[in-house]
């Protein structure tokens, strides 16, 4: 059976459904009916020739039985009781549809997350469990909530793009965990909007990911310890993702609709465009930099350009920009640990990468800052 086949065609089979006026949280019940009776029935006697013709009959058909069982929506069944002939389904793609009610704006980004991997990207509630390391039980009841929560949306609103990038960039950024590669997962539900949607931002989006995603496999030591980007070894970079990413980016700056994702693409470029560590253009860097702050005025993208400064003007440039900022952003010590190794301050860049590593968020962070400050102490010594 292929699974990606069965994937591939689940948000637009629950998409036709919401579209024919089914609640969404019934919808995606009937759904993953229909898709265990394919997986039961296409492994003996083959997939059928329209395989999401197939799938939306007998989807709507679960959802009409569960429909009829229902005392409380009995009214109803007067406007949905219609058998529907096997088939090919309409030629309409609700996709694009589907990933905004997916990241509608009155769920939280974890429900969005939860929810947009399971009725676009198709993945088990079991295997979104593992991937985001919570008890099967745990996910299976933020799903539900979620379902229950975007049931009375209507589906014929217009959704906002920004919000559904916002959640795809969450899912790209968790990587890799349980049997789920969540960064391919990201960049295959990416691909699909943008054949869905031509918009800057999405190009923009997906470019991003594919730049990051060509560093994967340098990202990280024999050891499991993590390997910052100047330190990397770049002929393990992915050039032909980074190509593509770059061809991509390209295309979506040249329309002159910029956006945070693009910048973003941008750096990203930069960076991969660098032969070595040395080669790298901060002086551009840090210009993109000024474009994100003006376009998001994020605190944490000032943090990353106080480091793009310190590179292009030096660090007592870098550290008179963290100077502006607030302490308490995550990060901020590990960055002012940088800049005072950098200029030359190792006992006290030594403290700082001590207590950096103390906050760190990830016990792979609290390690490679823990022997920075080991490092430099030793050399102190």
């Amino acid at each position: 059976m292929d699974e990606a086949l069965i994937r591939s065609l689940t948000p637009g089979v629950l998409a036709v459904l919401v579209r024919r006026g089914a609640d969404f949280a019934a919808a995606e019940d009937a759904v993953q009916e229909a898709l265990a009776e394919a997986f039961r029935g296409w492994a003996a006697d083959g997939v059928p020739a329209s395989p999401q013709g197939w799938l939306v009959t007998v989807a709507w058909r679960k959802f009409l039985d569960a429909t009829r069982a229902d005392a409380a929506r009995r009214r109803r069944e007067d406007v949905v009781d219609a058998e529907v002939a096997p088939g090919p389904a309409a030629d309409v793609d609700d996709t694009l549809q589907l990933y905004f009610l997916c990241a509608h704006p009155s769920l939280t980004p974890s429900s969005a997350v939860a929810l947009t991997l399971r009725a676009v990207g198709g993945l088990t509630t079991r295997q979104i469990a593992q991937a985001y390391l919570v008890p099967e039980a745990t996910m299976a009841q933020r799903i539900s909530r979620a379902k229950r929560t975007v049931s009375g949306v209507r589906f014929d609103q217009p959704g906002d793009v920004a919000t559904v990038l916002r959640v795809l960039y969450l899912v790209f950024n968790e990587g890799y965990s349980g049997d789920v590669d969540l960064a391919a997962e990201a960049i295959r539900l990416t691909r699909q909007l943008a054949a869905s949607i031509d918009h800057p931002e999405v190009a923009g989006l997906l470019a991003l990911m594919l730049l990051h995603h060509a560093r994967r496999a340098a990202r990280t030591a024999a050891d499991g310890s993590l390997v910052p980007l100047a330190d990397q070894d770049r002929s393990r970079w992915d050039t032909a993702l980074i190509a593509t990413g770059v061809e991509i980016l390209q295309a979506a700056l040249a329309r002159d609709r910029l956006g945070e994702f693009q910048a973003q693409a941008a750096i990203a470029a930069l960076h991969a465009d660098a032969q070595d560590a040395a080669e790298t253009d901060w002086v551009q860097i840090v210009e993109w930099y000024d474009e994100l702050v003006r376009l998001t005025g994020s605190p944490v993208v000032r943090l990353n350009r106080a480091v793009a400064v310190g590179e292009a003007d030096g660090p007592r440039a870098g550290l008179a920009a963290l100077a502006e900022l607030d302490p308490a952003l995550p990060r901020y010590t590990a960055v002012s640990a940088y800049l005072h190794e950098r200029d030359g301050d190792l006992p006290a860049a030594a403290r700082l990468y001590a207590e950096a590593a103390r906050k760190a968020s990830s016990l792979a962070e609290a390690d490679h800052l823990t022997r920075q400050a080991a490092r430099l102490n030793t050399r102190i010594s």
